[in-house]
């Protein structure tokens, strides 16, 4: 039997394991009993609330994962890939349009299967718990241009990966590489003022008490921004967050205008500041760079696979059709194992940066309690769960568990007053 056949099809199944696992040691890490760091801010009719929420998305996510298991595994079986491959060869002429054409009909199918899941998840289970806010004219709206961005951008990148892979020969992955690094940085410079808005709208902040926190902050720490900002996140949901975007004087300070009205200005500051701390930890280069290097390994890999008649035989394409095209899509399957690997590393990583993000707010702004009351509405009012399995934190989480950030938040203040 095929090897990359073998490979493949266990990567598939170890992911769907791993993740069913996961899920399932999550459901029944559930307990009734409300921590006690916790009674002074969850209901225990809302904690038991909190819990029904992570059982219905939990179920649901399982259900969903096993229908695309099962949907990827037959694709492959019945020579799926195949059929898609000879379609494209049928409607267009040349490597790069066949290619654009082989990527698009199989990221089409994709969102088909996924459709129907994401409908009932935006308007029954968000809904029954009172989060989604979104209408089925902005749902749609923000498929179609979703679909639209893929399309333009990833079809953009796609073709020239090709191109370059025909033209530049041995060293083709060297090109991509810098290319596609070179055009990801650049997207991360135009985003907020390009792609962002095209989904929600970005308003600056108005002068008031709050502005005037965040700037004064800000100041302090020597830390240059384009503005504050708000964001209309009430259109989609009533869940709350805020973010930083762009980079160097082009950073922005967008806060939710979910979040904003729910929190006090000190609460709003601890939040800010945290956020703050992952530019002034340096955790966001260093996220950079780490992405770069990957994307390097990966696509020197790559060089090694394409058009590898052996990997093209796992999916029931014949010799004479190998391309370039198709050796993109099939390195895929073969490289997520170590893709898996990789993100339980990387989300390690990320865990011990919210740890010292939170730290730094506490330490900044002098008032951990605040970043403690900010953790603890932003848990209620999302109905976050407060005890998940160590297995599911360890494959998936990139945030600590909330009570752990607490406890750690509690225990830099005590070691900062001692010393």
């Amino acid at each position: 039997m095929n090897s990359y056949f073998i490979i493949i099809l266990s990567a598939i199944i170890l992911h769907y394991v791993l993740d069913t696992l996961s899920d399932a040691l999550n459901l029944q890490h559930i307990t009734t009993h409300l921590p006690t760091e916790f009674e002074d801010s969850y209901d225990p009719a809302r904690y038991l609330r909190s819990q029904d929420y992570l059982r219905a998305c939990t179920r649901f996510g399982l259900f969903s994962d096993a229908i695309h298991t099962t949907a990827i595994l037959a694709f492959i079986l019945l020579g799926g890939f195949a059929a898609v491959d000879g379609l494209a060869r049928a409607v267009a002429r040349g490597e790069i349009l066949q290619g654009l054409a082989f990527a698009g009909i199989l990221v089409l199918a994709s969102q088909l299967l996924s459709l129907p899941f994401s409908i009932y998840r935006t308007f029954k289970i968000e809904e029954s718990f009172g989060f989604n806010k979104t209408t089925p004219r902005t749902f749609v709206l923000d498929l179609f241009k979703g679909l639209l961005l893929t399309a333009l951008i990833g079809g953009a990148i796609f073709a020239a990966v090709i191109w370059l892979f025909l033209a530049t020969g041995e060293l083709a992955w060297l090109y991509c590489w810098t290319a596609i690094s070179t055009f990801q940085i650049f997207l991360l410079f135009i985003s907020p003022y390009v792609i962002m808005p095209l989904f929600n709208t970005f308003t600056p902040m108005e002068d008031g008490e709050l502005r005037t926190a965040l700037e004064t902050y800000a100041r302090k720490q020597n830390f240059h921004m384009q503005g504050i900002f708000t964001m209309d996140g009430s259109r989609r949901s009533s869940k709350s967050n805020a973010f930083f975007t762009g980079f160097g004087k082009s950073r922005r300070i967008v806060l939710l205008d979910t979040l904003i009205e729910k929190h006090s200005i000190d609460e709003l500051l601890a939040v800010v500041a945290h956020e703050m701390g992952h530019y002034k930890c340096h955790h966001i280069p260093k996220a950079i760079v780490r992405s770069l290097l990957l994307s390097g390994v990966m696509f020197f890999v790559l060089g090694q696979f394409i058009r590898n008649p052996g990997l093209f035989a796992a999916f029931r394409i014949p010799p004479e059709h190998v391309s370039v095209y198709a050796s993109l899509v099939f390195f895929g399957f073969l490289f997520a194992p170590i893709n898996l690997a990789l993100s339980v590393v990387e989300h390690a990583i990320s865990r011990k940066h919210e740890y010292e993000a939170d730290a730094f707010a506490g330490r900044t702004t002098k008032k951990p309690q605040a970043m403690i009351n900010a953790l603890k509405k932003l848990t209620v009012d999302n109905l976050g769960n407060l005890t998940p399995h160590p297995f599911k934190v360890w494959l998936s989480y990139s945030h600590p568990p909330v009570l752990q950030r607490i406890s750690a938040i509690r225990k830099a203040d005590t070691e900062q007053q001692q010393t």
